[in-house]
């Protein structure tokens, strides 16, 4: 892989993988089963760098390429617990992209430095109970008075919800101009008037997804990010990461899905010889292999046009769209070769099958992206990256 990798990345890669192997594996099961991720594992990331790969170094971070997020999201997909997966880089490529993108130098020098170290966990707040994929039709609001916002409304399937220590939050300043009158808050957990119910996922179970209510909340008006009424465009810029985040993760967890299904149907016996012998197995593994591959390479030269610049929202859109299909559909089929097996607990694939069934979900729908890319292929309309 030397066309996207070099030897540093590599040796990256094998730094981590240990890291996962010895710190975090040991602990999983108990995290899937409490739903709570404990809080040390944030502070060994943080002295790692593991938080900081893409951000400035002026904050504690390495400023390194995108191409260490990718080994990053691959390798927690290896260890086999989506929830935790999706705590880790929902705080470092949810909630601290934009920290770093909108915040004051004040919130970058306090919450970022301290979400690099681990001694701070965030989330990001957009999705509602009453709006799901339809991000414009929000109804939480950010009432402007002399010296506060006060925000009241809801959020729901927040990743990092119930024990984050910030809060990255979507709510309307001028809800009479639709999407145009979106703005994007910083607040403190312990803020009064914020509560947070834990919600019980078919799923992810070692992250805590919650729903919040925000009740008169006052936020101090130095807590707003970036401009006010531009938080819709900021956060159509970063979907385009955080959809090709979600492809990368789909094609990392149905590559580890195929190694796991080899290996094991390299060993099982059946009818006096192995079950990789039989045509109609091996033809099928050959597919989704084929199917994978694609979805990879397609992924990978997507983080290389973004290293580069490129606004790649339409190829995000779509590799979200393809790749959180072709893993589901890679694990059912690797489930079914393991048969019985692939149904109990003690085997990885039951697990991965119930935490993949989010990718299709999570971060916009594969019904409310199909309409998107339709709006740009067919409609010809242009998404453009927000400026500060």
């Amino acid at each position: 892989m030397n066309l996207y990798f070099t030897e540093e990345h590599n040796l990256f890669r094998e730094s981590l993988r240990n890291f996962l192997k010895k710190e975090v594996v040991p602990h999983l099961d108990k995290w899937e089963e409490t739903g709570t991720i404990d809080r040390f594992i944030w502070e060994k990331f943080g002295e790692m760098g593991f938080f900081g790969v893409n951000y400035p170094e002026e904050y504690g971070g390495m400023n390194l390429d995108l191409f260490y997020t990718v080994i990053l999201l691959e390798e927690l997909q290896r260890i086999n617990s989506g929830g935790f997966a999706a705590a880790i880089w929902a705080h470092a490529y949810l909630a601290m992209t934009h920290l770093n993108a909108e915040g004051s130098e004040e919130i970058k020098q306090e919450y970022l430095a301290k979400s690099i170290t681990g001694e701070m966990i965030g989330c990001l707040c957009i999705t509602e109970p009453f709006g799901g994929s339809d991000v414009a039709g929000m109804r939480t609001t950010a009432e402007e008075t002399d010296e506060h916002f006060v925000i009241n409304g809801s959020k729901t399937f927040i990743t990092n919800g119930v024990y984050s220590d910030y809060l990255v939050v979507a709510a309307k300043t001028s809800p009479e101009l639709g999407a145009k009158g979106m703005s994007i808050f910083l607040l403190d957990r312990d803020m009064s008037g914020i509560s947070a119910t834990k919600l019980n996922k078919l799923g992810w179970r070692a992250s805590d997804t919650a729903e919040l209510a925000f009740d008169n909340v006052k936020v101090p008006k130095n807590r707003l990010m970036g401009e006010k009424n531009k938080g819709f465009s900021y956060i159509m810029q970063h979907f385009a990461l955080e959809r090709l985040i979600m492809g990368i993760n789909a094609h990392a967890r149905a590559e580890y899905a195929l190694e796991y299904a080899l290996d094991y149907m390299d060993d099982r016996m059946a009818f006096g010889k192995k079950i990789n012998e039989f045509q109609a197995l091996r033809h099928k593994m050959a597919e989704r292999a084929s199917e994978v591959e694609m979805a990879k390479q397609f992924n990978y030269s997507l983080v290389k046009r973004m290293i580069m610049g490129d606004y790649v929202v339409k190829e995000a859109s779509m590799s979200k769209l393809l790749s959180t299909k072709i893993a589901d559909e890679t694990i059912y089929d690797c489930l079914q070769m393991l048969g019985g097996y692939g149904y109990i607990e003690e085997y990885p694939m039951a697990r991965m099958l119930r935490d993949s069934r989010l990718g299709p979900i999570g971060g916009g729908t594969s019904e409310i992206l199909k309409e998107i890319i339709a709006k740009m292929i067919i409609d010809k309309k242009e998404y453009r990256p927000a400026t500060k």
